[in-house]
């Protein structure tokens, strides 16, 4: 990609974060999705992939998400289902 192409295709998106609708739509993401790679970064301590492949690397990463599921059930119990 050109700098010149990188440079438009960022200034695009720095539009469309900046649009009411993309405001929205950012905080969401914030409520929603930060927390949990925070939790998986911090709590359970993963910071990297240590496994090359997207096979492998796909399986690592269903093994952390099922830990992070577990430990919400451990510690909210059944009812969130």
């Amino acid at each position: 990609m050109t700098k010149q192409k990188q440079n438009s295709v960022l200034e695009k998106m720095k539009q469309k974060i900046d649009s009411i609708k993309g405001r929205v739509i950012y905080s969401q993401r914030l409520g929603t999705v930060e927390p949990v790679f925070g939790n998986i970064n911090t709590m359970i301590g993963f910071k990297r992939f240590s496994l090359r492949g997207k096979t492998k690397v796909n399986a690592q990463w269903q093994i952390i998400s099922m830990v992070h599921n577990i430990l919400k059930i451990h510690r909210y119990g059944w009812e969130l289902t």
